[in-house]
């Protein structure tokens, strides 16, 4: 069993940045693909960006493609999504998902097994 702890979210202005983590605790992160996943009141879950196990492979949303990064450090067992130039649309609540079927990108959101509890994103404008 995998445990997801989020934390970095906040309120911000837009333009900002902001640097989200997610730290695991049950078992080593290593071997799974990573994700992150955000949600607003009454739409599903939206799929944000996925990393591969090794940290070799990335996979973003054209939403935030090109402002967002992913990425994450086996060591500390933390995946990480530093958010830059967040626009209002961005406000949301964070989620990080892990993958356990050994899957090198997720882009689906069901498709993965482990979910943290959410960290609230708010950009102003």
């Amino acid at each position: 069993q995998v445990q997801l702890v989020e934390s970095g979210g906040g309120l911000v202005q837009a333009g900002g940045s902001l640097r989200l983590s997610c730290a695991a605790s049950g078992r080593t992160l290593s071997s799974y693909a990573m994700g992150w996943v955000r949600q607003t009141p009454g739409k599903e879950r939206e799929f944000v960006a996925s990393i591969s196990w090794s940290g070799g492979s990335k996979y973003y949303a054209d939403s935030v493609k090109g402002r967002f990064t992913i990425s994450r450090d086996n060591a500390k067992n933390t995946v990480y999504l530093q958010m830059n130039s967040l626009r209002p649309e961005d406000t949301a609540v964070y989620y990080c998902a892990a993958d356990g079927s050994l899957h090198t990108i997720v882009t689906i959101t069901t498709e993965y097994d482990y979910w943290g509890q959410g960290t609230q994103v708010t950009v102003s404008s």
